[in-house]
């Protein structure tokens, strides 16, 4: 597979106006945007009409992790249509059922059976479906530095302002506070402090609420859109108690970081706990085909042997999906792209960043793990006064826009949410690639640091 293969069919002009005239795009106003026509993509890189070549530091929405392209995927997927294009769900289908088992011979502890989604929204809709029904019980807890997906459900679990606009929304969602060591909202003076802090929160927030009333406790292993922000030592340890003190289920959303994203195949491994569901979507087949889920422990499951579960999906285990899941994780298992997102974490990305902090006074904090990493950008370092305002819009949110815009102009496509740039290229990122990106990054952040006044 080469470059020129992948030239498209239409022009630029046509794309752009076809775009304009009918396509609906999320999280925008419609007249105020201007798309960017993508001709093709190859690795790590994705380039437009005119030649120009990203180095994409975004993942596109952090789910490609096994980079673009990648020709046995590419070549799985094709060989099945060849065979099978679809099939109903109540049919069994050699490629869901080997996806299936691949799944639970990866998941943690007893987690052996799979529901299959379309994506990762729909997975938590079903995972606080099956909470509810196994536990009789209505509530739910999930943080508020959180993003879960944009269906009724998980919208309203979701915490950042994204959830603002679906509100009213689904009844006997509780938010809490997690830790978030930088800006604790806890008034801690280290790590070790934030995690117990925030467990206690959890403890307290769990007997206002009643726990006889909780079924679920969601959260992202590691929170994602929202910060980039990696539970401190014992946190996730303590959060497993708490619900097996109270018969709650503990749900981890591993939709953005699971699949070597984390350096491991589910980012709970870290910490070596066991959920009581995971979800999963994103980086499982890098979004080459719709496809998310819920991995489900043998006792949740049980509920459901003579009981019917009330939920399914046209497209549920789409055979193409799963097929293409399956090659994947063969992928990925075969050539070693867990051990090598781990490595470049640990080798790469860390360090390079450490030094990039040493250079640079905007760069308040910087955090991660694996191919998931944030720079959070502070106009003063002593205060911790971000570089633009929480939600900020507008003319408020400039100079994020600035860094954006200059790392694109020198061929980096970057993640900025709020006043952070997320470093989350593909788990196939080459290490020179990445220093190449980082050194990109070193360039814009003096746009950041123009604005620094500590």
């Amino acid at each position: 597979m080469t470059e020129t293969s992948l030239l498209p069919s239409l022009s630029e002009e046509q794309v752009r106006r076809d775009d304009r005239a009918h396509v609906f795009h999320s999280w925008s106003a419609q007249a105020q945007i201007d798309p960017l026509p993508i001709a093709a993509a190859l690795g790590s890189h994705f380039w437009d009409y005119a030649g120009t070549k990203y180095l994409d530091f975004s993942s596109q929405l952090v789910n490609v992790n096994i980079g673009y392209q990648h020709p046995r995927l590419v070549a799985a997927i094709q060989e099945y249509a060849g065979r099978l294009c679809t099939v109903a769900p109540p049919f069994a289908n050699d490629m869901r059922s080997e996806a299936a088992r691949l799944l639970a011979d990866l998941a943690p502890g007893t987690l052996n059976k799979v529901f299959f989604t379309n994506g990762g929204a729909d997975a938590n809709e079903h995972a606080v479906r099956m909470a509810r029904l196994h536990t009789g019980r209505s509530k739910v807890l999930a943080a508020y530095r959180s993003y879960h997906g944009a269906t009724a459900g998980a919208i309203t679990m979701t915490g950042d302002p994204r959830r603002w606009g679906a509100e009213p929304g689904l009844p006997g969602v509780v938010h809490f506070w997690g830790p978030y060591p930088y800006r604790s909202a806890f008034h801690s003076s280290d790590v070790e402090e934030e995690g117990a802090r925030a467990l206690q929160h959890l403890r307290d927030t769990i007997m206002v609420e009643g726990p006889g009333t909780i079924a679920a406790v969601v959260l992202e292993t590691v929170v994602g859109t929202n910060g980039i922000l990696v539970p401190p030592p014992g946190y996730l340890e303590g959060v497993r108690q708490i619900c097996d003190e109270h018969g709650i289920l503990l749900v981890a959303d591993e939709v953005m970081s699971g699949f070597g994203r984390c350096g491991e195949w589910f980012a709970v491994d870290h910490w070596a706990i066991t959920p009581d569901l995971i979800t999963f979507a994103k980086g499982v087949n890098s979004g080459y085909v719709p496809i998310g889920g819920v991995l489900i422990s043998d006792t949740v499951a049980a509920t459901f042997d003579d009981r019917a579960y009330p939920g399914g999906l046209t497209y549920s285990g789409h055979p193409l999906a799963c097929a293409s899941a399956v090659a994947s994780m063969t992928i990925m298992r075969e050539e070693g792209i867990v051990e090598h997102a781990r490595d470049l974490g640990t080798d790469v990305i860390g360090p390079a960043l450490a030094k990039l902090a040493e250079n640079h006074p905007s760069v308040g904090d910087v955090r991660g793990l694996g191919v998931f990493w944030a720079l959070e950008l502070v106009r003063d370092r002593d205060t911790r006064e971000p570089l633009v305002p929480y939600n900020a819009s507008g003319s408020d949110a400039a100079p994020m826009g600035e860094v954006a815009a200059e790392c694109k102009r020198r061929g980096l496509w970057p993640f900025v949410h709020f006043n952070r740039v997320h470093v989350v290229p593909p788990c196939t990122t080459t290490a020179d690639e990445v220093l190449e990106g980082i050194e990109v990054l070193d360039e814009a952040l003096g746009v950041a640091d123009r604005y620094y006044r500590g």
